[in-house]
C-alpha cells in the first residue's frame, strides 16, 4: 500500500494542476467568442467583396486583371502555413502539420522553385524538426490578428507575383466551421482565379434570377477592379489568419477542458487510495498499541 502522507501530497499537486487548466480553459473560452466575432464579420466582408468583383466580371463589361489570370506554368511557388505560437492546444499544430508536409513534397515535385513561409512558432520549429527550413517567420499574431499586420504580408505577396518572382501561392490553415468541427485547409489564394464562380449560385440566389445587372463605371471598370481585386486577396488572407485564430483557441479550449475533467477523476482516484492507505496506517497502530497493552498487562 502507498505511503498516505505520498498520496497526499500527489493529490495536492494535481488539485494545484486543475486549477491552471481550468483557468487556461476559461481564458481560451473568452478569447474564443472574441475572435470568432470578429472571423464572422471578416465572412461577412469577404463575400460581399466578391460578390462585387463577381458582379463587375457578369456586367458585361471586358474586366481583366494580373491577378485574376491563370499562368500557363507555374516555374516558382509560394506555401504559407498557418500555426500557433503556443502549445496545450491538443492536436492543431500537429494536424496543421501532417497537412503540410504531403502537400510541400508534391508541390516540390512538381515546381522548381518552392519557398516555405510559417507563422507561429509551433510551425517553424515542425517543420524545421521535419527537415523543412523556412524563409519568413511570422510570429508576431496571437489570438486577434491586427488586420495591418497582415496586410504587409499580402503586400509583399502581392509584389512577388506581380513582379513574375512567383507564380502560385497556397495557403495552409485550419478552416473553422462550428465549435465541433475546424478542417485543415489548403487553399490557393494566388492567383484568385474567376472569382465569379464561387459566387455565382448565391449571387443568382440574391439576385432572384440569371439576368445580369447594369452598371456605369466612374471613372472605369479597370480602375474600379484595381482597387477592388488586391482588396479582395488581402482580405482573403486575413480570413484565413481569422480562422488559424479562433481554430487555436477552440482547440485549446477544448483540450484544457479534457485535462480539467481528466484531472478530477485522477483526484477521486488518489482519494480512494489514499483513504484505504490512510484506514490501513490507522488499523496498524490501534494494533500496536493493544499488543503494547497486551504485554504490559502479561
Amino acid at each position: 500500500m502507498a505511503n498516505a502522507r505520498a498520496l497526499d501530497k500527489r493529490r495536492k499537486s494535481i488539485r494545484n494542476i486543475r486549477k491552471i487548466t481550468r483557468t487556461m480553459e476559461l481564458i481560451a473560452t473568452a478569447r474564443y467568442k472574441k475572435a470568432m466575432d470578429r472571423a464572422a464579420a471578416a465572412t461577412a466582408y469577404t463575400d460581399q467583396i466578391t460578390k462585387i468583383v463577381s458582379r463587375l466580371a457578369d456586367a458585361g463589361t471586358d474586366v481583366q486583371h494580373p491577378l485574376l489570370e491563370q499562368r500557363e506554368k507555374i516555374r516558382s511557388s509560394r506555401v504559407l502555413v498557418l500555426a500557433s505560437n503556443r502549445g496545450l492546444c491538443g492536436g492543431y499544430n500537429a494536424s496543421i502539420l501532417r497537412t503540410a508536409m504531403p502537400h510541400i513534397k508534391q508541390v516540390r515535385d512538381e515546381v522548381a522553385n518552392v519557398s516555405i513561409d510559417a507563422s507561429g512558432k509551433r510551425g517553424v520549429n515542425g517543420l524545421k524538426f521535419r527537415g523543412i527550413e523556412t524563409d519568413n517567420q511570422y510570429l508576431q499574431f496571437e489570438d486577434q490578428p491586427a488586420y495591418d499586420e497582415v496586410e504587409k504580408i499580402a503586400n509583399d505577396y502581392l509584389a512577388q507575383y506581380i513582379t513574375g518572382k512567383i507564380d502560385r501561392l497556397d495557403v495552409i490553415y485550419t478552416k473553422f466551421i462550428s465549435t465541433s468541427k475546424q478542417i485543415p485547409m489548403i487553399e490557393t489564394l494566388l492567383p484568385l482565379g474567376s472569382l465569379g464562380d464561387e459566387t455565382d449560385a448565391s449571387s443568382n440566389a440574391g439576385a432572384g434570377g440569371s439576368e445580369n445587372s447594369q452598371y456605369e463605371f466612374l471613372p472605369s471598370a479597370e480602375s474600379i477592379l484595381e482597387e477592388v481585386v488586391p482588396t479582395s486577396f488581402k482580405v482573403k488572407l486575413f480570413k484565413c489568419f481569422l480562422d488559424s485564430a479562433v481554430s487555436e483557441q477552440v482547440a485549446r479550449m477544448i483540450a484544457m477542458k479534457g485535462a480539467t475533467e481528466s484531472a478530477g477523476d485522477m483526484i477521486k482516484q488518489l482519494s480512494m487510495t489514499y483513504n484505504r492507505a490512510r484506514q490501513s496506517q490507522i488499523t496498524g497502530e490501534i494494533m500496536e498499541i493493544i499488543g503494547g497493552v497486551e504485554a504490559l498487562e502479561g
